[in-house]
């Protein structure tokens, strides 16, 4: 068999190969989310903060469960989910989390989310970068932060079924 057939047999099998490779790709709703990428959006949202002095950018919504980079440099009011469970990592920072108990002045603030100035009752946990905190749905929660503080965290929130 000469150079030539040789040549076209292997491109016959190449070009077929190379194709099915090119259009797999990731799997549809595949993402990363580098580090670098994180620390870069909460750098962002630190120059955007509310009233509250904090910032959430949505990062992907799969239908029953969201994504969301969040950055805080205070104090949050107390909340709670009636459908959403909050599945978050700390990427920075640290911040008292107190969760159960009652929210004090609770309202709804659109269908399912009740907010508040605070809560009592509840319990103190201590979080610091690495942590990984789970809330399940319709548990009051609120995040406290020391003077000068800033918090970042990423969140997936879990339709509570």
């Amino acid at each position: 068999m000469d150079g030539e057939v040789r040549m076209k047999r292997l491109l016959l099998v190449a070009i077929p190969v190379a194709l099915l490779v090119a259009q797999t790709g990731d799997p549809k709703g595949f993402a990363v989310w580098t580090a670098a990428d994180i620390h870069g959006r909460a750098a962002q949202l630190a120059t955007h903060l509310d009233a509250m002095k904090s910032a959430s950018e949505s990062l992907a919504d799969y239908g029953h469960y969201r994504t969301m980079v969040a950055h805080r440099e205070g104090s949050g009011g107390a909340e709670l989910h009636e459908k959403w469970a909050d599945l978050f990592v700390v990427e920075e920072g640290s911040a008292m989390l107190v969760v159960g108990g009652e929210i004090e002045g609770g309202k709804a603030v659109s269908p399912g989310e009740i907010r508040g100035t605070s809560i009592s009752g509840g319990t103190r946990h201590a979080l610091a970068k690495g942590d990984v905190v789970s809330i399940p749905a319709n548990t009051p929660h609120q995040l406290l932060l020391d003077a000068g503080a800033k918090f970042t965290y990423f969140v997936v929130k879990v339709e509570s079924r």
